[in-house]
C-alpha cells in the first residue's frame, strides 16, 4: 500500500485495535480487524446509521464487500451462521476461515477500514446444545472471530435468558455480542417489548451488557414474494423501551425490503447493524435482482440469470441442473454454495471479476444511498486510537437487582409474557 494512502491513525489503531486472537493468529497483518463493538460505536457515533452485516457465503462475496467498504470509507462486519458455516455447512467460507479470508484479502487490497468477524445465529434449540456450546464456542474465538449471535430465541423466554446466562462468559469480555428475542419468521409471532425487556434487563442483573438485540419485527430471510416487511414502528418502540441498557439493533432479513424502508430503520431506530445474505449471493451469480434485494422469477418460478454477469453461463447451466436434480428451488439455492465454490474459483480472471465488482456496486449502493455508513471507516479507527484499545467495555451498566433475577424468580416473570412464537419450522439464518 503506498504510503500516501495510508490514513494518519491507521498504525496507531493496528497497534492497539486488534483483539488478542486477531494479533495471536495474524502477528505480521495488516488488516484491521476488530471487536463488533467498535462497529456498533462508530454508527452510533455517526447517528442515523447502521452498517452491512454481510453473511460473506463465498469467497467472491467477501472480496467485493471488503472493496465496497473501503471504497465508502466504512466500517463493516463479515458474518457467516452457524447454519450456513457450522458443522453442518452448505458454503465453503465457514466460521472457522471467515478470519482467515479476511485477513488474506484485506492485506492483499490494502484495506484500512476496520472489519469485525461475527459468528451469526449460534443458534441454541434444545438445552442439550449446551454442552456442545460449550466447546466450540471458544474454538470460533481462537479462529478469529470477534463477534457473536447467541440465537436462543427458539426457546421459551426464560430459557432463552438462561441460556445467555450459560453462554456468556465464554465470550471475552471485549468481543461483540449480539442476542435475540422472537425468531426471524415474519408476521407471525412479533416481538414485543415486553418480552425483550426480560431478556435484557436479566442480563443486565447478570452483569451480561450485549451491544446488539435481532428482533421478530416482521421480516423474513431470503426471498420474499411480497413488499411487506420490517415494522419500522414495532422496531422503533422497542428500542426505545431498551434505551436504557444502552443496547442496539441488529436487522436480519434485510434482502427483501426497500430501500425506504432500510433508511428508515437507519434513521428511526437504535439499529446500527443489517444483515444481507440472500441478495449477496444472487448479485455474485448474476441472478437478476429487483430493488429489494429479491431475485426475480420467471413464469416457471426460476431464477433468471442475466447474461454476460456473474458465473459463466455454462456454469449456471450445470448449476441449476444440479439443483433440479436435488429437488432445489428458490432460496434453496443457496445450497449450491458448498457444491460449486471450486468451479466459480476456477473461472477466468475476467469472469471471477465481473462477479465481486457486481458485489461491490451493490454494497457500496447500500453504505453509501441507504444505510448512511459512509465514513464509519475513519470513525471507527479514530475510536480506537483514542480509547488506546481494543477493548471499548459495555455501553452501560448494572442497574438491575441481581437478587429480583434469581433462576426461581425470572422463571416466574416469564409466565407473564404473551406465548405466541409463531409458526412453527426452521429459521436459522
Amino acid at each position: 500500500m503506498p504510503e500516501k494512502d495510508v490514513p494518519p491513525d491507521f498504525e496507531k489503531a493496528l497497534a492497539v485495535g486488534r483483539p488478542p486472537n486477531v494479533a495471536k493468529l495474524f502477528p505480521n497483518s495488516k488488516a484491521l480487524l476488530v471487536s463488533g463493538k467498535a462497529i456498533d460505536r462508530a454508527m452510533t457515533a455517526k447517528g442515523g446509521a447502521m452498517t452491512i452485516a454481510a453473511n460473506c457465503r463465498s469467497h467472491m462475496i467477501l472480496r467485493g464487500v471488503l472493496r465496497a467498504a473501503q471504497k465508502a470509507d466504512a466500517a463493516v462486519i463479515l458474518e457467516i451462521a452457524r447454519s450456513e458455516g457450522g458443522a453442518s455447512a452448505y458454503c465453503p467460507v465457514s466460521l472457522w476461515n471467515l478470519a482467515r479470508q479476511a485477513d488474506a484479502v484485506m492485506n492483499e487490497l490494502g484495506i484500512t477500514v476496520p472489519v469485525a468477524i461475527h459468528a451469526d445465529h449460534y443458534g441454541i434449540k434444545a438445552p442439550r446444545d449446551l454442552d456442545a456450546a460449550r466447546v466450540e464456542i471458544p474454538s470460533l474465538f481462537d479462529a478469529g472471530v470477534t463477534s457473536i449471535a447467541i440465537d436462543a430465541s427458539h426457546l421459551p423466554d426464560a430459557d432463552n435468558l438462561a441460556a445467555n446466562i450459560e453462554l456468556a462468559p465464554l465470550i471475552p469480555t471485549w468481543a461483540g455480542y449480539e442476542t435475540e428475542v422472537g425468531e426471524i419468521k415474519g408476521k407471525s409471532g412479533l416481538s414485543t417489548p415486553a418480552e425483550a425487556v426480560f431478556l435484557i434487563a436479566g442480563l443486565n442483573a447478570h452483569g451480561i451488557h450485549p451491544d446488539w438485540i435481532a428482533l421478530n419485527n416482521g421480516t423474513t430471510h431470503g426471498i420474499e414474494e411480497s413488499s411487506s416487511g420490517i415494522q419500522v414502528g414495532l422496531t422503533a418502540e422497542i428500542h426505545a423501551a431498551l434505551a436504557k441498557y444502552g443496547i442496539s439493533g441488529a436487522q436480519h432479513g434485510t434482502s427483501g425490503n426497500s430501500s425506504e424502508r432500510l433508511r428508515e430503520i437507519a434513521a428511526k431506530t437504535a439499529t446500527t447493524k443489517a444483515n444481507v445474505a440472500t441478495a449477496l449471493q444472487m448479485i455474485s451469480w448474476g441472478i437478476q435482482v429487483n430493488d429489494y434485494g429479491n431475485a426475480i422469477l420467471d413464469a416457471a418460478g426460476d431464477l433468471v440469470k442475466v447474461p454476460g454477469q456473474g458465473v459463466t453461463e455454462e456454469l449456471w447451466v450445470e448449476m441449476k441442473a444440479y439443483a433440479d436434480a436435488h429437488g432445489i428451488k428458490g432460496g434453496n439455492y443457496k445450497k449450491l454454495n458448498i457444491v460449486f465454490e471450486n468451479k466459480i474459483l476456477g473461472q477466468g480472471a475476467e469472469v471471477r471479476e465481473r462477479m465481486a465488482q457486481a458485489v461491490e456496486d451493490f454494497v457500496y449502493g447500500l453504505l453509501t444511498r441507504v444505510f448512511n455508513a459512509a465514513g464509519t471507516g475513519s470513525v471507527a479507527r479514530a475510536l480506537l486510537a483514542g480509547a488506546g484499545t481494543y477493548d471499548l467495555g459495555p455501553k452501560a451498566e448494572r442497574i438491575e437487582d441481581p437478587a429480583e433475577w434469581t433462576p426461581e424468580k425470572y422463571r416466574k416473570r416469564a409466565e407473564t409474557l404473551s406465548s405466541d412464537k409463531g409458526a412453527q419450522g426452521n429459521f436459522d439464518d
